[in-house]
């Protein structure tokens, strides 16, 4: 006779045991599958048509667009039109480089929507040169890597789309317009802290601009910054689906880097595909692998079951949003982003929509948290690169990143109970789903 609850020791048994043994991730949902599946006899070929049917939609079809589109932008000067652009409006501040970085990776996660890249890519210029202007090194990483994760809430965000299929088709669109407000605030907040740290910590003014300068810094962003107004503009006026604004946006990006900018090269288009077909290849086979992970979650009916224990704790909307964040901060601290979108959405949408939570702002409450993970350590990916490029150990970073952890689980709280702050750009520029 089949237990079920053994069953959902094997799944979830395994899966964390052979995270602990730093198995990748996608081999360790598909491994825990499939000894689910042989325990409950269910056919494996249930498995792979599990995988085929999660990544068997049009939705996805986006993220290599983008991905592409963020690797040429990367290689084509982009990241340099945009720290120039950010200079002209917070340079000559007490601090101007810290706000530097922030506005910047505001503007660089309009391209890239990758914290990862925005790091690699602002990083490697900010860093050193803030270290050589007088800031302190555990300061210029720590901003740095917090600030760049405006680019998973900020549009495009590939983590967008793949929380639109795993909670069954939620609007892109709607969930791009979602994140667009919270991302510029949680920018907005970053900056206010690295003002009263500058202050008080007197790093210097940055170089005055003439208006020559400045005019000349903004007309070359404007062809860059274009990208993302295709996007935006292209979506939420139901122009095209938000694949076809990611597949116009690839072909954009190659033709200002290839020949208005001049700073790509054709012998490095081989290396960007490269690049873009590691990136895709993980992406995808993580949701295939999750893809039936989940299907056996909802078999063995676990979302139903976290629900319960979560309205048995209280039936208070308040402490239950407060659980349901602590939980997801714990897990984006141990875990990466896109398995535990694909693994948390279809358990926790049920749970969030019970209290009246529109799966737009949960989408947004969840891909902030797992932002937050991101310059966490023992996993957060952002921060190892930004202490690599940095070379400062991660314990003197993260001690230095307090104030800004404070500011990101402000803005966290903002838009986990105020749910205007995410849902009143959809709701004005898109008020039905597309």
């Amino acid at each position: 006779m089949i237990d079920t609850n053994l069953a959902i020791a094997i799944l979830l048994g395994s899966f964390f045991v052979m995270i602990l043994c730093k198995l990748p991730i996608t081999f360790a949902l598909a491994a825990s599958s499939t000894m689910t599946m042989l325990y409950l006899d269910i056919p494996l070929m249930s498995m792979v048509q599990q995988m085929a049917k999660a990544i068997n939609s049009f939705s996805l079809m986006a993220i290599p667009f983008f991905i592409l589109a963020g690797e040429i932008m990367g290689a084509g000067g982009i990241s340099t039109r945009m720290l120039n652009f950010a200079n002209v409006f917070v340079g000559r501040f007490r601090g101007g480089l810290a706000q530097v970085n922030c506005l910047a990776s505001m503007f660089f996660g309009h391209l890239s929507g990758s914290a990862v890249a925005d790091v690699s890519s602002l990083g490697t210029i900010l860093i050193p040169m803030m270290k050589k202007a007088g800031y302190d090194e555990d300061f210029s990483v720590g901003i740095t890597v917090t600030s760049s994760c405006q680019g998973v809430l900020i549009p495009p965000s590939h983590n967008m789309i793949i929380y639109s299929v795993a909670a069954g088709g939620v609007s892109v669109g709607r969930l791009f317009m979602g994140g667009l407000v919270p991302g510029v605030l949680m920018g907005i907040v970053l900056m206010i802290i690295c003002g009263f740290i500058a202050i008080k910590r007197n790093y210097p003014k940055g170089e005055k601009l003439t208006p020559q300068q400045a005019l000349k810094m903004s007309l070359d962003a404007i062809p860059a910054l274009f990208t993302a107004i295709i996007i935006l503009v292209g979506v939420s006026a139901g122009i095209f689906t938000a694949t076809e604004s990611a597949a116009i946006a690839c072909i954009y990006a190659l033709i200002i880097s290839f020949l208005y900018y001049r700073e790509l090269k054709v012998k490095m288009i081989p290396g960007i595909l490269m690049n873009c077909v590691k990136t895709l290849a993980m992406v995808f086979s993580l949701i295939a692998a999750a893809g039936a992970f989940g299907w056996i979650l909802a078999y063995l009916q676990v979302p139903k079951m976290i629900t319960g224990m979560l309205l048995s704790v209280s039936s208070s909307k308040i402490v239950v949003f407060l659980l349901i964040n602590l939980m997801l901060l714990i897990l984006g601290c141990i875990m990466d982003m896109a398995p535990l979108i694909l693994i948390v959405t279809p358990i926790l949408v049920p749970v969030v929509q019970s209290f009246g939570m529109d799966p737009v702002q949960f989408g947004v409450v969840l891909i902030f948290n797992l932002a937050v993970g991101l310059c966490t350590p023992p996993v957060g990916s952002a921060l190892f690169v930004g202490c690599g490029i940095g070379d400062i150990s991660v314990e003197k970073t993260v001690k230095a990143m307090i104030p800004m952890y404070l500011g990101m689980l402000f803005m966290l709280m903002v838009v986990t109970f105020v749910p205007q702050v995410s849902l009143w750009l959809p709701n004005l520029v898109m008020p039905a789903a597309v």
